[in-house]
């Protein structure tokens, strides 16, 4: 008999024996099981109480959730003809079963009497906070809707998740579908080699002659920051710039009526629910209390980067105009300038730092800071994987197995872009034993290149470096928890505001002279990054932070405006929104062609809705959280407390108790602004 890959819960996911072919027959099953399950507890002899209602229903959803949630992480990452057709036929059913949960008001009235019970006091607070955020999530998804609005409730659901993959796809088949090939070596002038033979590498496995490149980031960014050859940076700039929209190469991928149609289910959702708009619903689990409140936050933070960002560009213009010969600087400039100012002013370049960092320093530095800061034990663990290039690892404590991840570095075709941490398991007390988390850690760097046959060793930008020590803070968050009930374990129950503050802490420290010491390389000598380069990269930290600082605030102020005070059925179109925020908070305009919003895939694909805002909010707590490091500073002995508390007060409770909470236990106060305003060399601005 066939093992179904996707029924198989007993440890690890059987990536070794997955067929698209068991998607259908397995999902069908366990949503057999779920739905019998439900039938029985929702019935009125049925008791609510934890053991015999909450844990049962936890199971069987969770099967359903794990199953699920493999294919469709293969869908990011091994995306096929096949698997996507599966994924697409079967999503539809996953939906209308959660939305069938999140409605069923016999359940929701079980949760209800079950907080209202003598019992529910005698809970552990995790258990009595996973019961809360029970009650609140059905009122959500609708269970005390007529049922007339219940159907269309359901209908929106299953729409909206169809238009948010269609969206994905799109992105993705637009993103696969562009090559440049270039067969003069002359217009690759200013290219870096590795990335000239990463482009020489990629012709050939094309069986094409010259070099060619594409629009996954490692690819086409070198091209923007380095290329002489102004031309070759503004077509791919253009094609980037107007990918999955009605200005690239195919109608068939143009996202212009799935952001109209998602963001009118989004409206119509929040009025069925009785809010006034999206953004509403969306921050009714989050920390923020209302739009207000952020657009407040966001318009704040931009008044106080305006100057700095002024500034920034004021000498970026001048610069091209005395230095480059550039007297209109376009968007296709822009990074190309900034990266020759920094060059000038700084001495280095982006490139010179790159060879310093080696994949294999790099992710034995990250493990050995991990290691030391939380007294864990991380080492090379084995596990069916869904392509070569993936790497299996496992954490310990004191011998004791705690966690394990996937590693997933490059970019390939077939791989959604960007990067991100997601969870293939969690964690939760099993009868006494403990099921441990395990976490997919995805990124999409450039692969190494085979050149005559020959692998090079990968060599990453430290902004790559940066982008990992962000995926792995995810990744502790989900695998360091000590809680064991599983719906406010690791990651699950955490604030969408906060849960960003761990990721962005990590980030600090690939700015620490002691970690960088002990993962860097270079590719021809063998030396550690040396102090000069080290102090020059910390003198250009704050390179053009107000131009960043002020692209935040115009991506979360244009997303929470669209889920707020934008009327999708009204006269204003998308980009005429985004033209006015531009207007409003931007120093730099793009061209009337650029169409960011058309593969904007956090907001319309990834979870972010009236959310992206969380990244700015969460910064502020993980520079505060940072703080507490930087004032221990030269005592080890404190410096070792402090990684012991962040362990205990931020990462190992999850979401058993709100994020404030978790942050005031560990930083004794209330978060500041001012960590962050300092860190972006902003304290001026206050």
């Amino acid at each position: 008999m066939t093992t179904n890959s996707l029924l198989d819960f007993s440890d690890l996911p059987r990536f070794d024996i997955f067929s698209p072919e068991h998607v259908t027959p397995a999902i069908t099953q366990l949503l057999d099981e779920a739905r019998a399950l439900v039938g029985k507890l929702e019935a009125p002899e049925a008791s609510a109480d934890w053991d015999t209602f909450v844990e049962p229903l936890e199971r069987v959803t969770e099967r359903l959730g794990r199953a699920w949630g493999v294919v469709g992480h293969l869908n990011a990452v091994v995306d096929t003809p096949e698997l996507r057709a599966t994924y697409n036929e079967n999503q539809p059913r996953v939906t209308e079963f959660w939305t069938e949960l999140g409605q069923n008001l016999k359940l929701f009235e079980k949760y209800k009497a079950l907080q209202a019970s003598a019992g529910y006091a005698a809970l552990s607070p995790a258990r009595r906070k996973i019961i809360d955020n029970a009650i609140r999530d059905f009122r959500l998804g609708g269970a005390e809707l007529p049922e007339q609005q219940k159907k269309r409730f359901a209908e929106i659901q299953e729409q909206q998740a169809k238009l948010s993959t269609r969206f994905s796809e799109n992105v993705l088949d637009a993103t696969n579908a562009y090559e440049l090939l270039v067969d003069d070596e002359a217009r690759l002038a200013g290219l870096p080699e590795d990335v000239k033979q990463a482009a020489r590498a990629n012709a050939e496995k094309e069986g094409k002659p010259g070099w060619r490149f594409t629009l996954h980031f490692p690819s086409y960014f070198p091209i923007l920051q380095y290329a002489d050859d102004r031309a070759l940076r503004e077509t791919i700039y253009r094609a980037n710039a107007t990918k999955a929209s009605e200005l690239g190469t195919n109608y068939e991928w143009d996202n212009t009526q799935n952001i109209i149609d998602i963001l009118k289910l989004r409206d119509e959702e929040a009025k069925i629910l009785g809010y006034q708009n999206f953004a509403e619903v969306s921050l009714v689990p989050k920390m923020a209390t209302s739009p207000e409140q952020v657009i407040s936050f966001l318009e704040d933070l931009a008044a106080r980067a305006r100057t700095f960002a002024e500034n920034d560009l004021a000498e970026l213009r001048d610069f091209a105009r005395t230095e480059l010969g550039i007297d209109q600087l376009q968007a296709w400039d822009m990074t190309y300038a900034s990266e020759k100012l920094r060059e000038k002013r700084y001495a280095f370049s982006e490139q010179e730092v790159k060879l310093y960092f080696p994949e294999d320093k790099v992710v034995g530095g990250l493990f050995r800071l991990i290691q030391n800061m939380f007294g864990v034990e991380i080492s090379p663990d084995h596990s069916p994987v869904w392509h070569a290039d993936v790497k299996f690892f496992r954490i310990e404590k004191k011998g004791r197995l705690i966690g394990q991840f996937y590693l997933d570095l490059y970019a390939r075709p077939g791989k959604r872009g960007g990067a991100w941490m997601d969870d293939a398991r969690g964690r939760k007390n099993l009868a006494g034993d403990v099921q441990t988390p395990i976490a997919y850690l995805t990124c999409n760097f450039t692969e190494p290149a085979v050149i005559d046959g020959v692998k090079k060793p990968a060599y990453f930008t430290h902004d790559e470096v940066i982008t990992l020590f962000h995926e792995f803070g995810h990744g502790l968050h989900h695998m360091l928890t000590a809680v064991d009930e599983l719906g406010v374990s690791g990651i699950s129950g955490v604030e969408w505001d906060a849960v960003e503050l761990p990721s962005q802490f990590m980030e600090n420290f690939c700015w620490e002279w002691d970690v960088l010491q002990h993962m860097t390389s270079h590719a021809e000598t063998g030396a550690p990054l040396p102090r000069a380069l080290y102090d020059k990269m910390i003198a250009a930290k704050n390179y053009h932070a107000g131009l960043q600082m002020l692209r935040q605030v115009e991506f979360s102020l244009f997303d929470m405006r669209l889920h707020h005070d934008y009327d999708p059925n009204g006269p204003q179109s998308v980009a005429d929104l985004l033209a006015d925020v531009r207007h409003k908070v931007a120093v730099i305009i793009p061209p009337a062609f650029n169409r960011f919003q058309h593969s904007f895939s956090h907001i319309f694909a990834g979870g972010y809705a009236a959310g992206y805002y969380s990244y700015k909010w969460a910064e502020v707590l993980s520079a505060d959280a940072y703080g507490a490091f930087e004032e221990a500073q030269g005592d080890p002995n404190r410096l070792a407390e402090t990684g012991l508390a962040f362990h205990r007060e931020i990462l190992s409770v999850g979401g058993s108790r709100p994020a404030l909470e978790s942050f005031t236990a560990f930083r004794g106060r209330e978060p500041s602004i001012d960590a962050l305003l300092r860190h972006n060399g902003m304290v001026q601005a206050a």
